[in-house]
């Protein structure tokens, strides 16, 4: 048997977007051919199955995350001139038509983390390294005097984050741009403040 052959990226950011719609128990295989224009034989003789499938999308996802965060934090800025842009295109993402595909780690991270352990490991070290990258940028921020105060960059990523997780599951229900945009200006506020 001959491997299928197709652009592997195209096919795993599309099988993101179908698992971050539905939620990955209510994606089908037919949801999956449609969204990935592979037969589920060549999804299952490239994946073994639509968990192997999830597995590789959320390997992909990291990638793709991580190339986004390289693109917000590599120039030469003052870092919270970056962290402000950063937490604008989260903001951006979740007033989007497509607010329910913003994050495909939280989506699973509410659906599968407790029933797979896999899964559950590949979404801690992902969320883990997010927080670390993060809180290297805090620190870098600390170092240059940009932030002054009590708090460590540890404390302030972990902050970050957790009003990052608030603003997309916020957004679920109340995704108007205005309280959005206000919310997101609250949290960097606070951030800022010593």
């Amino acid at each position: 048997m001959r491997n299928a052959e197709f652009d592997r990226e195209k096919v795993l950011r599309s099988a993101m977007i179908a698992f971050m719609d539905k939620g990955y128990a209510k994606t089908s295989m037919q949801d999956l051919k449609a969204a990935t224009g592979l037969h589920p034989g060549s999804i299952y003789c490239a994946f073994e199955n639509k968990r192997g499938l999830l597995l590789a999308a959320l390997g992909q996802y990291r990638e793709d995350r991580a190339q986004e965060f390289q693109h917000f934090f590599s120039a030469e800025r003052p870092k919270l001139v970056q962290l402000k842009n950063y937490l604008e295109h989260v903001v951006q993402e979740c007033i989007s038509c497509q607010a329910a595909q913003a994050c495909l780690l939280i989506k699973a991270l509410n659906e599968l983390a407790e029933q797979d352990d896999e899964v559950q490991a590949i979404l801690i070290e992902n969320i883990t390294n997010w927080q670390t990258s993060i809180e290297g940028v805090f620190s870098q921020a600390i170092a240059n005097k940009e932030l002054v105060g009590e708090r460590s960059a540890a404390q302030l990523s972990r902050f970050f984050i957790m009003g990052i997780y608030g603003l997309r599951t916020y957004a679920q229900t109340h995704p108007q741009a205005d309280v959005m945009h206000e919310l997101a200006e609250q949290l960097f506020s606070d951030l800022c403040q010593e």
